[in-house]
């Protein structure tokens, strides 16, 4: 099964997603958002930049 975005409300009214694999594990979690359509476009800007994200390792054991 491949992984999903759910977009959902949260206790304090505002919009959040979150990516979850296909075992249903989160991976992902947006910031809050005031509105659906924000949420909706936090999305899409994962989905558009994520493939050609680099990784940055800022741990002090970096090589």
């Amino acid at each position: 099964m491949a992984g999903k975005f759910e977009v959902y409300e949260d206790k304090a009214g505002k919009y959040r997603f979150r990516l979850k694999a296909g075992n249903g594990e989160i991976i992902a979690v947006g910031e809050a958002y005031e509105t659906k359509a924000s949420a909706l476009k936090g999305v899409e800007s994962v989905k558009n930049n994520a493939a050609e994200a680099k990784v940055v390792d800022m741990t002090a054991a970096a090589a």
